[in-house]
């Protein structure tokens, strides 16, 4: 059986996203390079949201450095929320110009994106003129796509049938909910869009699929591997004939090929495939990983990894022993160190790692804990008017001068009072929400046994827009953090890998410290390069297996850890970005690090009150 035998849609696995984007827009250009200036123009479908951003900025870079012309191409959008104005900050109209449109030399009568700003009873003629235009021009030649949690592409939520057309279309919870960070608030998000239908899209002669993250994986499996469902939109692809489906690595984890490639096919039994059937087996079957037989194996498939190893008892033994040795107390800890722990908002150090922090600081390592974003987008209107209730009452008693904090004070009611929903902050409410951060970052790592002095501030220019869309990293944003790196010349860093946040802030944290570090230790042996740990938790946490290091903690120090989230009080109760997971951060902590511990029990190893987990690279 092939590798890929379970997979109904063709999926190429690309871990570097630059490279996706790259392979994708490749495609792109290889399509309009390929027809002539006296044929029909170039048809394309394009989508929007993070995913594809990497695919235009490449085709721009095409455009400006190897005369890419799309002179010669006609476009037509999959969606766009209802009701909205075309210059609205969440407009996909205003998206597709700024980060495609504006930069290249393609004719503005051939693009196509549905209008959000029609009145009701327009809106289904438009979507017939829609459909009458996608034909006229020859129909799409390539249909770019992203996929949502639900699965939807386009906005084609469950339910959406087969034979569906450009429509208007309720959205669904969780789609608003994924959304919420760009409204600054669920609330604010349409509970409408526009979209073409599932129909129109399998019209389209070539489909791509980019999907990327951890948050993607399980709708990615059911998508490519699972039955066709009008539950799941994706799945209609499957009876397209010229689908691909591109994936980094994370995406691509609950595919059957890499979460248990030996249900397919042989394998070569590595070390860490080794570690991985085991702990699948062990789970799959309920039993401690000594205890596992030749019955357990034979059953599972796994008969060839017992045959390299001579017996069950040998192959539970040696995953049992790797097992046991990740696991790190504080004694074996870094001690006296220099140790610099990236956070890229202000409170997911003590989030992820918390516990491993309050270690840390008790072995005597000199911490810095460098906040690389100001996190300022993610501060409730209320909590700021809050604060200036805090400064007017100081003032009141004589503590504060009172016509500065005056004057202050009504230019942060005023500019609150006249901002329209989802619209950037005024730069005086901007720096007030930052502060805001700043102070409860500090309190946080206090709570955790750091001193304030421990705390360095950032704010990496990419993050300073006022917007939840953030700039790509440039050498500026590297170069702060080359800074900080040749400044504390630590032996340790610690960086977030949780990639499925939000926003997309801890991804371009991650490049701007990978770069950095290319340019500081351009290999892995290059003199003083520290060691790195990633860290997760803020929204999912490492697997027992796929980790290098588990770092157990006490009742104790699992509460001291929540007592240092506490600080961070206007993440607290609701905060602005939570994600589909409805709990407080505090809670979902405290949920994965005791589950974490839990596993390790699962299989029969020691029984801790909770663990966090650590890949080390």
């Amino acid at each position: 059986m092939s590798s890929t035998a379970r997979e109904k849609i063709r999926t190429v696995i690309i871990d570097d996203h630059a490279e996706l984007a790259r392979e994708v827009a490749e495609r792109v250009a290889a399509l309009i390079r390929s027809r002539r200036p006296d044929e029909r123009p170039v048809v394309l479908g394009l989508a929007t949201g993070s995913t594809p951003i990497g695919v235009y900025r490449e085709l721009i870079r095409m455009h400006r450095e190897e005369g890419l012309s799309f002179q010669h191409v006609v476009t037509f959008n999959l969606d766009e929320y209802w009701p909205m104005p075309p210059d609205a900050v969440n407009s996909y109209h205003r998206f597709m110009w700024e980060n495609l449109f504006d930069h290249i030399d393609i004719d503005r009568s051939r693009v196509h994106i549905p209008r959000g700003d029609l009145p009701r009873a327009e809106v289904e003629a438009h979507t017939a003129a829609y459909e009458q235009a996608i034909r006229d021009a020859g129909g799409i030649d390539l249909q770019l796509l992203g996929i949502g949690k639900t699965g939807h592409i386009g906005f084609n939520e469950p339910g959406s049938g087969m034979q569906s057309r450009t429509r208007l279309i309720a959205l669904d919870n969780i789609t608003r909910r994924d959304a919420a960070a760009d409204f600054f608030g669920e609330e604010f998000v349409p509970r409408e869009a526009i979209t073409m239908g599932i129909a129109t899209i399998l019209d389209a002669r070539e489909i791509a699929i980019l999907a990327t993250g951890e948050h993607k994986a399980r709708v990615i499996r059911l998508a490519v591997e699972g039955a066709v469902s009008m539950e799941i939109a994706a799945t209609f692809l499957q009876k397209h004939e010229n689908t691909t489906c591109y994936v980094d690595a994370a995406a691509a984890a609950d595919l059957t090929r890499v979460a248990t490639p030996w249900l397919l096919d042989e394998v070569e039994w590595t070390e860490a495939l080794m570690l991985k059937a085991v702990y699948w087996l062990s789970l799959t079957t309920n039993t401690a990983i000594l205890k596992l037989t030749q019955h357990d194996y034979a059953e599972h498939h796994l008969s060839s990894l017992v045959a390299r190893h001579g017996s069950p008892g040998a192959v539970n033994g040696e995953v049992f022993n790797i097992l046991s040795g990740k696991i790190k107390g504080r004694s074996k800890l870094p001690q006296r160190e220099r140790i610099v722990v990236f956070s890229p908002h202000p409170d997911d150090d003590v989030i992820s790692m918390g516990g491993t922090l309050h270690k840390l600081a008790q072995n005597g390592n000199a911490l810095t804990v460098a906040y690389m974003t100001s996190g300022n987008i993610a501060v409730f209107d209320h909590e700021a008017r809050r604060y200036v209730d805090v400064l007017e009452r100081l003032a009141a008693s004589d503590w504060l001068p009172t016509r500065p904090i005056d004057d202050f004070a009504d230019a942060v009611r005023t500019a609150l009072a006249e901002k329209a929903p989802g619209q950037i902050d005024a730069p005086v409410v901007q720096d007030l929400k930052r502060v805001i951060r700043e102070a409860e970052a500090v309190s946080g790592i206090e709570a955790a046994g750091l001193k304030a002095a421990s705390a360095r501030f950032l704010n990496l220019p990419f993050y300073q827009t006022g917007k939840v869309k953030k700039d790509p990293i440039g050498p500026k944003d590297v170069a702060m953090v080359r800074a900080l790196l040749e400044e504390m010349q630590p032996a340790y860093i610690f960086v977030a890998g949780d990639l499925s946040d939000p926003h997309g802030t801890h991804r371009v944290c991650k490049e701007a410290i990978d770069a950095a570090c290319a340019e500081l230790w351009p290999t892995a042996d290059s003199p003083g390069r520290p060691e790195i740990w990633l860290y997760r938790g803020a929204w999912q946490e490492w697997p027992v297996a796929e980790a290098t290091w588990l770092v157990p903690l006490s009742q104790e120090e699992l509460r001291l850890k929540i007592q240092a989230i506490f600080k961070h009080q206007s993440q607290k109760d609701s905060a602005p970005f939570p994600g589909t997971d409805e709990r407080e951060f505090w809670q979902r902590v405290e949920s994965r690090n005791k589950e974490t511990a839990a596993l390790l029990n699962r299989l029969g190893l020691a029984e801790y009150f909770a663990m966090e987990a650590y890949v080390v690279v």
